[in-house]
């Protein structure tokens, strides 16, 4: 047998013992993208999480000649563009710009159509952006432990707001009353821009908020900064201390990143991973994101998969715990 027929033979062996979707998944992965490729972003433009998007979304195109468009597609707390990426094709042309809220909603919201874990690739981390745990200065309290103090003299009377009942603002809050043993009345306002009102308005006392939200305003005085709710101090606010180093602290943060269909092929994700954290090792892009409040979230397919298994899983025992329901 010839050489040439010899290849004929293995290519008909191969075509016959993978099912044709399979073949064709693989052919376009290996000219990906080859047309504008869509990301959802389950929220308003305008946040945090849409603008770190767009950084990337602008990147990738400049780096593979292709569009990548953002599409905002709000609604249910993000679930409905999260639904709309898991029934897509598989093929890498439909993203979810996945972020911390659908890490609570996985326990918050019962009989989902679709799973975080068993309906997606988690292809990239974009950005990590510090909560903020702030207070009203005429609470007339100047640290975590002074808070902590009030709260246990004033059982019940310590108002604690958030940008959202289930959000990451709300569901910290509530981590922080339980591992500092104290109550406190939880007010949500509907975005992060009322709540504000309300601290800066004396309605509320305190509040964890997105340092992004509220930077300008602690450092302006009206409003004053406890605890950052990273594993390490902000730069932003170094001495501001983080609720990790308190023996009762935590970690918690928002966070944001790009996930695909769970069968996209696996080629498509390595090229996108390796785009991400090029774009993310520029220091242009890098620079944006810490204006932002955040810091950029380099991370590999599979260390993006178990991190996120373990945001489900932690935001699972706070939502049981504090009995939270969706509004």
């Amino acid at each position: 047998m010839t050489i040439s027929a010899s290849r004929r033979a293995f290519l008909h062996l191969i075509s016959s013992s993978i099912p044709m979707p399979a073949l064709s998944r693989v052919a376009c992965a290996l000219d990906y993208p080859a047309r504008p490729v869509r990301v959802l972003v389950g929220f308003a433009p305008g946040g945090t999480a849409d603008i770190a998007a767009r950084l990337i979304g602008q990147s990738l195109s400049q780096h593979f000649g292709q569009q990548f468009v953002i599409e905002n597609r709000p609604g249910a707390s993000s679930n409905v563009a999260t639904e709309a990426v898991a029934r897509a094709t598989p093929d890498g042309y439909e993203l979810l710009d996945v972020t911390a809220t659908n890490g609570v909603n996985a326990s918050l919201y019962a009989n989902l159509p679709f799973s975080l874990t068993r309906d997606f690739a988690m292809v990239a981390g974009i950005a990590q952006m510090p909560l903020v745990l702030e207070v009203a200065p005429s609470l007339g309290v100047s640290t975590v432990e002074e808070l902590i103090a009030y709260a246990k003299a004033n059982p019940g009377k310590l108002t604690m707001a958030s940008f959202g009942t289930g959000s990451t603002s709300h569901v910290a809050g509530e981590l922080f009353k339980m591992n500092a043993g104290i109550d406190a009345l939880h007010v949500p306002y509907r975005g992060g821009a009322p709540m504000i009102t309300a601290l800066l308005g004396n309605e509320v006392q305190a509040a964890i908020d997105s340092l992004t939200g509220s930077i300008g305003f602690i450092r302006s005085g009206q409003l004053r900064a406890l605890a950052v709710t990273t594993k390490a101090r902000s730069p932003a606010l170094p001495d501001v201390p983080a609720l990790s180093e308190f023996p009762f602290g935590f970690e918690a943060s928002g966070w944001n990143g790009i996930a695909a269909p769970k069968a996209t092929p696996a080629a498509i994700v390595e090229t996108l991973n390796a785009s991400v954290n090029a774009a993310l090792a520029d220091p242009t892009t890098a620079s944006r994101i810490v204006e932002l409040g955040g810091s950029p979230f380099p991370i590999a397919p599979r260390e993006f998969d178990t991190f996120v298994a373990d945001e489900i899983a932690k935001w699972e025992r706070v939502v049981k715990a504090a009995n939270i329901k969706p509004e």
